[in-house]
């Protein structure tokens, strides 16, 4: 094989709650991942409402790009692409942070709009479906949630709102379980932001941007998500019924479940409640979870 086809690089997309690694590369017009991983780092905890990263979050956010710059070298990459979304964006404290990650670890970071994430979660999705079917694509984020309406010809609109699960759970303060009541508090607090967004749109089929949905989809079979590279269609009736359980489950509940990854296990239900109100709100009938999101799209 001709050295000179193959390019191998690193981008991180360091989310409100969790940072991702992918690293992998191109060999004559094909690319291969080569190693994956994630850090629940909660940037956002403690200060996003009030457009601020915290100290202890920009230790741990030096701590995760740390290990994920060792592994990177490990595979003698020197090109790193790492993004900044949301909690970074909104941060007043947003250069600090950056100049810190560059002096401390040595990663230069591009901070992008809600815009040009929601162009960036397209291309990785549109890796592992097609769209022949009109979708809704769906990003659950901890700071912000991205939709973008897509069919054959490619994005018809897009738009990313505030309303991120971190966000969310540092807002309100729900029962454990949550109640009736307050999930429909939430449910108007959804409406509001989105300011009729929604209203015009006739559209079926869901897809889930990996993040959340990978969760869903664990908690639906027992099983780890497999590792494709195409999106894999959630039976609906299980997927709708796993969300209302997940929206009144205990916080115990969720701690001694195995599908459930640490740093979803308080905000699970967060994220529950707003797919359920989608589906809900669109009378989806179709749902898919894609493998691929920012990070795909990115490389």
């Amino acid at each position: 094989m001709d050295s000179s086809k193959v390019i191998r690089k690193a981008v991180i997309d360091l989310g409100t709650n969790t940072f991702n690694l992918l690293i992998a590369e191109w060999i004559d017009e094909k690319w291969r991942r080569i190693h994956s991983e994630k850090d629940g780092v909660a940037l956002g905890m403690g200060g996003i409402n009030q457009k601020i990263i915290t100290e202890d979050a920009i230790l741990r956010a030096e701590k995760a790009l740390s290990h994920f710059k060792s592994i990177a070298d490990s595979f003698g990459i020197s090109e790193i692409q790492a993004v900044g979304t949301s909690a970074i964006r909104d941060a007043k404290n947003q250069s600090e942070f950056v100049e810190r990650m560059k002096k401390g670890v040595g990663i230069d970071i591009l901070v992008i709009s809600g815009d040009e994430e929601a162009d960036f979660i397209y291309r990785g999705v549109a890796k592992t479906i097609d769209f022949s079917v009109p979708s809704l694509i769906m990003d659950i984020g901890g700071g912000s949630t991205e939709f973008i309406l897509v069919d054959k010809t490619g994005i018809q609109e897009k738009v990313s709102f505030n309303i991120g699960v971190s966000r969310i759970l540092q807002l309100f303060s729900c029962d454990d379980p949550i109640k009736p009541d307050q999930v429909l508090e939430l449910n108007q607090w959804l409406e509001d932001q989105v300011a009729g967004f929604f209203d015009h749109l006739k559209i079926s089929r869901l897809i889930g941007a990996s993040g959340s949905f990978e969760t869903f989809y664990e908690l639906i079979h027992n099983k780890t998500v497999p590792s494709l590279d195409n999106a894999i269609k959630l039976p609906f009736l299980n997927f709708y019924s796993e969300l209302e359980h997940l929206i009144f489950s205990t916080q115990a509940e969720r701690d001694l479940n195995p599908w459930i990854i640490p740093i979803r296990k308080k905000m699970a239900p967060y994220a529950a409640i707003k797919t359920k109100w989608v589906i809900d709100k669109l009378r989806i009938s179709e749902t898919y979870l894609s493998p691929y999101s920012l990070k795909e799209g990115l490389f």
